[in-house]
């Protein structure tokens, strides 16, 4: 397992150095779900399968980019979920953008994830790993070395609210509990980066970032494996809490198809049972 962390140590580098000197614009190529890709998706899933092709334990890739898994070596011990560059977009405007690592031993679904990482490519390059029965630890790179910075914890509840999906598609129960959230003196923080914005709640001590079921995406946006799964299990690791629409642990989803999506919420445990309440949800989860 030590042996894939330093190997996305070398990736994070890889990457970074991408994003400040590569072009920024389209190839003519779009991802499995339909999204035309950047020449830096591109670029960073190259960065990615590259890196690991030698590394004998990890049997597969599945990657945001491609359709299916990518083989690697029979004898391997891991299969690795990533989204090599996630919010690519908000590379041309100069905000944060990440990769997010998910690594799954067996088949791939939630209770199967045996540790996960996510790297932040900002003003400095960040690195948070969490495994089980530990908090995550954080990272951060100096000359081309990761320095470790201290474990994270959440608090039991937060000041910040993140809230993804274009609103006039919110349900009338979520956009009620956001605007109770607000009128209780959250702080707006969304930058439309699931990386930078899950990494702000973390650091800053709690919160809630939210994507909920919307009618023009009913199943949610974001996906699973790649996504969903490795930061629902950082979150838990952290002393917070993720769940689905019906307040069922991430942690739980069995994806039947490697690009398959859910709505997720995570936060602090406040946060998390005011969104059960308001939801009217099982709190059992």
């Amino acid at each position: 397992m030590l042996t894939i962390f330093e190997t996305i140590k070398k990736v994070a580098i890889k990457i970074d150095h991408a994003i400040k000197t590569e072009d920024l614009g389209y190839s003519d190529s779009e991802n499995s779900s339909g999204e035309d890709q950047l020449k830096l998706d591109v670029k960073s899933d190259y960065i990615i399968e590259e890196a690991f092709r030698d590394i004998s334990i990890v049997k597969s890739l599945v990657s945001e980019e491609k359709e299916g898994e990518l083989q690697l070596h029979q004898e391997g011990k891991y299969t690795i979920c990533y989204d090599p560059l996630d919010g690519s977009s908000l590379v041309d405007v100069n905000l944060s953008v990440g990769s997010i690592f998910g690594i799954y031993e067996g088949e791939l679904k939630g209770e199967n994830l045996v540790a996960s990482a996510y790297v932040v490519y900002g003003p400095r390059i960040e690195l948070v790993i969490a495994t089980h029965n530990k908090k995550p630890q954080h990272y951060r790179a100096q000359n081309g070395l990761f320095n470790f910075i201290g474990e994270i914890t959440l608090n039991h509840k937060g000041k910040l609210n993140a809230s993804g999906g274009t609103q006039q598609h919110w349900s009338a129960v979520h956009k009620t509990f956001i605007d109770g959230l607000f009128a209780s003196g959250y702080r707006l923080r969304y930058s439309g980066g699931m990386v930078p914005d899950l990494h702000q709640i973390l650091l800053k001590g709690g919160g809630l970032f939210s994507y909920p079921a919307t009618t023009d995406k009913p199943e949610g946006k974001l996906r699973q494996l790649f996504e969903v799964i490795p930061f629902a299990f950082i979150y838990e690791q952290a002393g917070g809490e993720a769940i689905d629409a019906n307040g069922e642990r991430l942690m739980r989803l069995i994806p039947a198809h490697p690009h398959d999506t859910s709505p997720c919420f995570f936060g602090s445990k406040s946060e998390i049972e005011a969104l059960k309440t308001a939801y009217a949800l099982n709190t059992q989860s």
